[in-house]
């Protein structure tokens, strides 16, 4: 990770935290994009982004473009920002629907496509995307976030092909992140089956890292002990 420019979205959130935090502690230079308000000070190691809508093409194109005039160029895009519902098909919103896709979807899309030019100009470009297992067969109350999710699977490999040779693009797909916000939803269930945001941490920078060169395409799960 020395010396890499590392754009992280959605470091507000459990999972973009740590990512950024290991990142840097590794010799990174990284760049957090977030919706939520920031008002940390710009240094030369780190800049933060808050009030960024990356399902607007526009915004996400104006913040990636004030990353790379920050650190003068980009290696590597983290694209965490996401969200999550559970609401049956038949009583649900179709409006659900929508906004899944916006926030997992066009979020990781609009950062990937304004990325890219800068990403392009690297010798080791990478883009990883955060999938789920949840999205490889959908259970009840999950058909929305796993069509969102999917989506960006079919992006993920996308990508890949279109950029075989010049840009690395590989998806995570976690099963249950041990979150606080997890804990609360599911109390009773059995904490120490799910993956720590630490260790679905060590797998994307593994992605992002030189030894991962050969690695493009692949939609990897990390399922911890589920």
């Amino acid at each position: 990770m020395d010396g890499k420019v590392v754009v992280v979205t959605g470091t507000s959130g459990a999972l973009g935290k740590v990512v950024a935090a290991t990142a840097l502690a590794r010799g990174a230079r990284v760049a957090g994009l977030d919706h939520a308000p920031s008002q940390t000070p710009a240094t030369a190691q780190r800049i933060e982004l808050g009030g960024v809508d990356l399902s607007d093409a526009t915004a996400a194109t104006k913040a990636i473009e004030a990353v790379a005039a920050h650190f003068g160029r980009l290696d590597a895009l983290i694209n965490i920002a996401g969200g999550f519902a559970f609401e049956a098909v038949a009583e649900g919103d179709p409006r659900t629907w929508q906004h899944m896709y916006a926030l997992n979807v066009l979020t990781a899309l609009n950062a990937s496509r304004a990325a890219i030019p800068h990403l392009a100009a690297s010798a080791s470009a990478r883009i990883v995307n955060i999938g789920a297992i949840g999205a490889l067969q959908a259970g009840a109350g999950m058909g929305a976030y796993a069509a969102a999710k999917a989506g960006v699977h079919r992006l993920t490999e996308a990508l890949a092909a279109e950029w075989k040779g010049k840009i690395t693009v590989n998806a995570v797909l976690p099963s249950i992140i041990d979150t606080a916000a997890n804990r609360a939803s599911m109390p009773k269930a059995d904490f120490g089956k799910w993956v720590t945001p630490q260790e679905l941490t060590e797998v994307i920078l593994f992605l992002v890292s030189d030894g991962a060169s050969a690695v493009t395409g692949a939609l990897l799960p990390v399922s911890g002990r589920v």
